[in-house]
């Protein structure tokens, strides 16, 4: 007779680690973005920084409605971490090329807020990839002949 174990509770997305980290980046990622705007930076520090930003909104949508749940056609978790990780290395690229010039002021403040962006992507990544570790989901488990019996 098997025992029933009560389902864990499920913490929403936003009062999570994991939420909290991505909505910084998002905080961050605007700001940098709008800094780039007000100097009137060069075109592509504005278009990496907001297609960074619409990509983030889209992946905090996707875990507050939990359709990640509903669309299991792909492992999310995977695209979360090369998100993140491309992410970092744009942001990075990004921020070193507004800062190494003679600039004005919003456009270095637009590459240190790109840089702590660029943190944000590198905790956000390794956050993503100790879930992974410490907890597989899906049909990724291994399942022995017994279990079957």
């Amino acid at each position: 007779m098997s025992t029933l174990k009560p389902k864990p509770k499920h913490r929403p997305f936003c009062f999570s680690v994991k939420g909290h980290v991505k909505m910084l980046r998002l905080a961050l990622n605007v700001t940098s973005m709008t800094f780039f705007i007000i100097a009137q930076a060069p075109e592509p520090y504005i278009v990496i920084t907001g297609f960074e930003v619409t990509i983030t909104f889209f992946f905090i949508l996707l875990y507050i409605l939990r359709l990640d749940r509903i669309m299991d056609c792909l492992f999310w978790p995977l695209l979360d971490i090369i998100n993140s990780a491309i992410a970092a290395i744009f942001m990075i690229i990004i921020s070193v090329l507004s800062l190494l010039p003679e600039t004005t002021t919003f456009i270095v403040l637009g590459g240190v807020f790109g840089l702590l962006v660029a943190v944000c992507c590198i905790a956000d990544g390794v956050l993503m990839y100790r879930k992974l570790l410490f907890n597989p989901s899906g049909p990724y488990q291994k399942r022995t002949i017994h279990d079957k019996i």
